[in-house]
């Protein structure tokens, strides 16, 4: 039998745990789904995608941000969400449309993860 995977929801380790539902709220229009002052955890959503933030445990011996990777977002309309966060946040590289057929860029979370976004362009084509 094989199994099926039904999601992945990243867990974001963050200091900074107002600021970091603050950045996503505010600048990527996630809502707040749950909120736990006690654990230092939250969890966001928008549309399909799922993110929970949370203080590092104090077990876990953190020394900052290490997530060596980024998260992309698959959106349907790339350009116009570049054109509402190219102000708004870091940028990590400005909107390009490469050759392996995606329009994409990346910004800066304000922990410092890097965020990308991207639509492949037979979907851009379409909506022209």
């Amino acid at each position: 039998m094989m199994i099926k995977f039904t999601a992945l929801h990243p867990i974001l380790w963050t200091e900074k745990l107002e600021e970091s539902i603050g950045f996503y709220t505010h600048i990527l229009d996630f809502n707040l789904n749950e909120r736990n002052d006690n654990w230092q955890w939250a969890s966001l959503e928008k549309d399909d995608v799922q993110i929970m933030l949370t203080k590092p445990n104090s077990h876990e011996n953190f020394k900052g941000i290490g997530f060596t990777g980024s998260f992309y977002f698959n959106v349907d309309d790339v350009d116009q969400l570049w054109e509402d966060l190219k102000t708004k946040a870091e940028i990590c590289y400005e909107i390009e449309t490469f050759e392996w057929e995606m329009r994409e860029f990346a910004i800066y979370d304000n922990n410092g993860y890097i965020l990308q976004f991207g639509q492949h362009i037979d979907e851009i084509s379409k909506t022209e």
